[in-house]
Parts: structure tokens; C-alpha cells; sequence
């Protein structure tokens, strides 16, 4: 019998394409790994791909060329479009750890020789003072909160409690600021990512596109060469933003709606659980856990999610469940949210028409009129941006501003989702998020969300405790 080997095609001694054919040869091939490899050249790999991958449409073969793109001083804003590829990795600059300069925010090409250009600079270089002259105060009251401890030294300290000021005074960022951002992605992912870019409506977003397949082609030569903008993009985006837009009266109505949901998603669930371990048809399991008592199924359940761990997976069928929610969240929340990309999500533009949260500390701190007059600020200065190109106001709307999204999810990821973002040591503002929709998938489907693991919080208990206004 052959022994087993597992190992490494290492891309310090082979380069991604070449890793790519490696792979795919296996498919027709009965050599190993390290043996095709060994025969292959960065030519011969390239004419693989222009072969299979391009002329054939075999794509998949460009998922085993893998790269890690650093992105460094690009706006939130331009962050959005990057992060909005499911199947890619990110860490980004936290908004939690670290702290911003006065100068750290982009101006958009847009408003090179516009009249408004003085107007934005002037608005966002008033949010960054803004933001600099809160954390001070807003710190100060965080340490007569959270005292020093006992031999601790000040920079072990500052670590300590950094995040509580820094947190709030966050609300006040716009989406101009500058960030970083690192990504790991497979060439299909990143060839499709290219293209979105370039047909981007923002000129920075097109610009960064531009960049990602310059230096995507120095690895990737083949698999990407042939990213372009996408006609059906660029013309779609460009009908809808003619139209008038349909704008809502956002007091009106609940900050977080179930639209909805299945009805019998716990049944297909179950039954899914009981067709994986079975050897019945669908239907049949379907039809066994209908005819089943409460109390049956509740064992049922129980047997299925019982055990779970606090950092265990649920297995895939509570994937046979799904939640649609219309939420309004502040734009700090919604950078959390957006990590969660087994959701299908529904952005709307940034915009200062849905009101702002106030944080309850930068209150207690005496900066609540700072505070709102920035707000102010940068909703007068959005509105006379938005005459000009709705897309650029985006950029000086500050993270404190609600939001709207529309989220698809199954239970499976809502178990991910609710126990992660309502963790004690998780944002109080997406804490607030976590919880209500909690509440919301226990209040249609008890019996299968009883056992995700959330602390003892409630949704209304953290806008108590955290805003004077949401």
C-alpha cells in the first residue's frame, strides 16, 4: 500500500500559478504532486491557464493560486467595496485600538477644482479636531471609572481601558478617514474583485482597482490579465442613481424587522439533521418531524444541538433556515456587521438622513455639544455633496449615523453571529444589534435557538447603558 504524505508546494519555491497547475494536473494525472510540479515552468504554467482556464473557462483552477495584498492609507469608505468578496480574508485597522491623526483622511478626486473642495477639506478637518478633542476628556472619565491597578504601569494601563474611550470617541470618524487593510484571496476571487473596482462609481475605488491588478499580474500573470470593467455593472449602477431616490420616513419605523423567515424552518432543519443520519428520502423525515409531539421533537433538537460547546460549529443543517432583517444601525456597527460575509447583505449609501447616535459617555464627559455640532457639521456639508454626486457625500459622513441594510442569513450563521457580536467584550453598538436579533429568531423559533450561548444582556439594557440617543 502507497504511504501517506501530506505537504507543502511552498510558494517561496514555486510561484502561485505554478502551484495552480500543480493541482489541477492532478485531476488526469497519476504522478505526485512534487513530480508535476518539478516538470512545470512559469511558461508552461502559462499556457495551462490560457488553455484551460481562459479558452476552456475552467476557473476553479485559478482558486489554487493564492495572494496576500497589503493595502495601506485608502479610506473606509474605498474599504467597503474590498471587503465586500465573500470568499477573501481581512484584518483591518481597528477603530478600537488605534487612534487617528488630524491628517489621516483622503480627498476625493472628485472635488479636484470644485467649488465644494474647500467646504469638504474644512468639514472633515473640523471632524478629525473633533475626534482628537474627545478622547482626551472622554479618557478621563474612563480612568476615574477604571482605576489603576496595584503595580500596574501607565502603558499597561492605557492598554487596558484604551478601547472603552477610544470606542466612543470612534463615532465621530468620517468615512474619509485612512486605513489599512491586509487580504488574502485565490486569483478567481481576486480577478472578479477587479473587475467590481473598475467599474466602480467612485474614482478612488477604480483608481485602487487599477493597482490590485498591477500588482496581481506580477504573480498572477495569466489569471488576472484579462480582469476588466464590467459594462453590466457600470450601466446598472449608472440607471439606478439617475432615479429618484425613495427616501422613507426612518422615525417611523422599527430600528430591526424580521421580514422574514420560514415558518417551518425548525421542521426542514430537523428533518435534515434526521435525512443526514437516516436512510429515508426528504419528504419522509420532512413528514416525521410534522407528525412528531412538542416534546419529541424538543428531544430531537436536543439531541442535535445539546452538546454544543462554547466554541463549538453547529453542524450545516440549521443552514435549511433562513432570516431576512431590515436593520438601521449606526456606520461603526455596520463595519462590524459587514465582517459577516456568509450573510447576504443589501447596503444603502452612507447617508446623514437617518439621525446619529449619541454616545452616553461623550455626554457624561461634558462633549455632547461638541460632539453634536460636528454631527451638524457634516450633515449640512453631506447634503450640498449630495447635490454635486450622492457617491462623494459618502465621504464625510461620520460612523455615528445610522445606516440601512438589508441581511439574509441562515441559523447556522445566526449562531456565529449573535454569540460573537453579543460577548461582553464585543462593541456596545453592534452588542445592541446582536441582541435584538436574538430576540427576534427566539420569538418565531424557540426551539432551536435556546441553545446559543449569550450573556445575560438585553438589547434595551445596552441603549440604556451606552447612548442617551440611538
Amino acid at each position: 500500500m502507497p504511504e501517506r504524505e501530506i505537504y507543502l508546494l511552498s510558494p517561496r519555491s514555486l510561484s502561485p500559478e505554478t502551484i495552480a497547475v500543480a493541482f489541477a494536473k492532478t485531476s488526469r494525472s497519476p504522478e505526485s504532486f512534487r513530480a508535476i510540479a518539478a516538470e512545470l515552468s512559469d511558461e508552461k504554467s502559462a499556457q495551462f491557464h490560457e488553455k484551460w482556464v481562459v479558452g476552456y473557462g475552467h476557473a476553479s483552477v485559478a482558486e489554487h493560486a493564492v495572494l496576500h495584498i497589503a493595502f495601506e492609507n485608502i479610506s473606509r469608505l474605498a474599504i467597503e467595496s474590498i471587503e465586500s468578496n465573500r470568499l477573501a480574508s481581512y484584518t483591518e485597522k481597528s477603530t478600537r485600538y488605534q487612534k487617528w491623526e488630524l491628517a489621516d483622511f483622503m480627498v476625493p478626486s472628485e472635488l479636484d477644482g470644485h467649488p465644494l473642495c474647500g467646504e469638504y477639506v474644512d468639514t472633515v478637518r473640523f471632524l478629525f479636531k473633533t475626534y482628537a478633542d474627545s478622547l482626551g476628556p472622554v479618557r478621563n472619565l474612563i480612568l476615574d471609572r477604571f482605576p489603576r491597578r496595584e503595580n500596574e504601569k501607565d502603558d499597561a494601563w492605557d492598554r487596558r481601558i484604551r478601547s472603552r474611550y477610544v470606542d466612543v470617541c470612534r463615532f465621530i470618524l468620517p468615512a474619509a478617514s485612512l486605513a489599512n487593510v491586509g487580504m488574502t484571496a485565490n486569483a478567481r476571487v481576486l480577478e472578479n474583485m477587479i473587475r467590481k473596482m473598475l467599474s466602480h462609481e467612485l474614482l478612488e475605488v477604480r483608481q485602487i482597482g487599477e493597482r490590485v491588478r498591477e500588482v496581481a499580474l506580477g504573480e498572477t500573470p495569466t489569471l488576472v490579465k484579462y480582469a476588466e470593467a464590467v459594462p453590466y455593472l457600470v450601466e446598472t449602477i449608472q440607471d439606478f442613481g439617475k432615479r429618484e431616490p425613495m427616501i422613507g420616513n426612518w422615525e417611523s419605523g422599527d430600528w430591526c424587522t424580521l421580514v422574514a423567515y420560514d415558518k417551518d424552518g425548525e421542521k426542514k432543519v430537523l428533518a435534515a439533521a434526521l435525512y443526514r443520519f437516516g436512510e429515508m428520502d426528504y419528504a419522509d423525515a420532512f413528514a416525521y418531524v410534522k407528525s412528531l409531539r412538542k416534546a419529541e421533537r424538543t428531544k430531537v433538537a436536543e439531541t442535535l444541538l445539546g452538546r454544543l460547546g462554547k466554541y463549538d460549529i453547529p453542524l450545516r443543517e440549521l443552514e435549511y433556515s433562513t432570516y431576512t432583517f431590515d436593520l438601521l444601525m449606526d456606520q461603526g456597527a455596520y463595519a462590524e456587521f459587514k465582517r459577516h460575509r456568509m450573510m447576504t447583505q443589501t447596503p444603502q449609501k452612507l447617508t446623514t438622513r437617518l439621525g446619529y447616535a449619541v454616545p452616553r459617555l461623550m455626554v457624561e464627559a461634558g462633549f455632547g455639544s461638541q460632539y453634536e455640532a460636528a454631527m451638524d457639521a457634516a450633515a449640512k456639508t453631506y447634503e450640498r455633496l449630495y447635490e454635486f454626486n450622492p457617491a462623494v457625500a459618502q465621504y464625510v459622513v461620520p460612523n455615528g449615523f445610522n445606516r440601512r441594510v438589508l441581511a439574509q442569513f441562515n441559523l447556522r450563521e445566526a449562531y456565529a453571529f449573535c454569540q460573537l457580536r453579543a460577548a461582553s467584550n464585543a462593541h456596545f453598538s453592534i452588542r445592541r444589534i446582536a441582541q435584538r436579533v436574538h430576540e427576534e429568531l427566539v420569538r418565531v423559533h424557540p426551539l432551536l435557538t435556546k441553545y446559543m450561548k449569550l450573556p445575560e444582556e438585553t438589547w434595551q439594557r445596552v441603549a440604556e447603558d451606552f447612548f442617551t440617543k440611538v
